[in-house]
């Protein structure tokens, strides 16, 4: 056992070790509320939570390290990040071919239906009455389920997990658009009816301007969903490659600092792909009241 692994054990046996942590988590309380109490900026939850995550991040290497708890139950994040450092060709493998191939594709193919079948259900009222039923049938099927059946149907290449990210973010998509459209105001629509609007171009000037903030919650709710539909989906069968593949197989082999590490990008990825999306909707809806309104 090295020396420094000596100093954190025995730091962790002193008796004025938790009265340290208690003083410390107390000042970490503080600076977190005296940041999230800044002005003047929209940076400043960002801030925020960069703050509160560099000190769970802290808290959960000192806590590690000094109680010895063993890297299969909760690695500290210095190894995990070591970890990640020397599988970085094979994390970036996993990407490609989780989120690159089968998220990205699967995301749009299911958001793009999901809108097209609201779209469709909206101009012909009577397709209501099949459709949704079907539709909503769809978002219960189980995903341990259906995973299988996938791979047995597609191969076990990314076109079996694009097939279960579809029917995970088809229903979202169909259910927010339809609520969306008809979001748009009564004394609106009866104007556009008093110009004589086509129902084209009712849609395109009033309702789907109306429907933005709607559709952009389905496609940030989509985007957490299809990672983890994807990832879950390559549990039941995978090439060698794929953030799943990578965490059922370093979990077998109790690896756990590379599947902390997979689990990392994951969360990551998922988390910049809402941000983008928030970015994209203030640009697209800026002048609805919910954008307005935000900090």
């Amino acid at each position: 056992m090295s020396d420094t692994t000596n100093a954190w054990l025995s730091a962790g046996a002193s008796p004025l070790f938790w009265p340290a942590i208690v003083l410390i988590a107390v000042l970490a309380g503080y600076s977190i509320y005296r940041t999230a109490a800044l002005e003047g900026s929209r940076w400043v939850g960002t801030f925020t939570a960069a703050v509160f995550g560099l000190w769970v991040v802290f808290f959960w290497e000192v806590l590690v390290r000094c109680l010895d708890v063993s890297r299969v139950l909760l690695p500290a994040p210095s190894l995990v990040v070591a970890s990640m450092a020397d599988h970085a060709p094979k994390l970036w493998g996993d990407f490609v071919q989780t989120v690159g191939k089968a998220v990205l594709i699967g995301w749009a193919l299911g958001c793009g239906l999901g809108f097209a079948v609201a779209v469709a259900i909206d101009r012909m009222p009577f397709l209501q009455r099949g459709l949704l039923p079907v539709a909503s049938l769809t978002s219960a099927i189980p995903l341990v389920g259906i995973a299988p059946i996938a791979v047995m149907w597609f191969g076990f290449e990314w076109p079996s997990k694009a097939a279960v990210v579809v029917l995970m973010t088809f229903f979202p998509m169909l259910v927010s658009t339809l609520a969306g459209l008809k979001a748009a105001g009564k004394l609106e629509r009866e104007l556009m009816y008093s110009y004589a609007a086509s129902y084209t171009r009712t849609l395109l000037a009033l309702r789907l301007p109306s429907a933005l903030p709607f559709i952009f919650n389905a496609l940030k709710v989509n985007a957490t969903l299809a990672l983890i539909g994807a990832i879950v989906a390559e549990f039941f069968g995978s090439p060698t490659s794929g953030l799943g593949f990578r965490i059922s197989t370093e979990a077998a082999r109790m690896n756990m600092p590379l599947v902390w590490g997979a689990i990392v990008v994951a969360a990551v990825t998922g988390s910049l792909a809402y941000a983008l999306l928030v970015a994209l909707e203030r640009r697209a809806a800026f002048w609805h009241p919910s954008i307005r309104g935000a900090k």
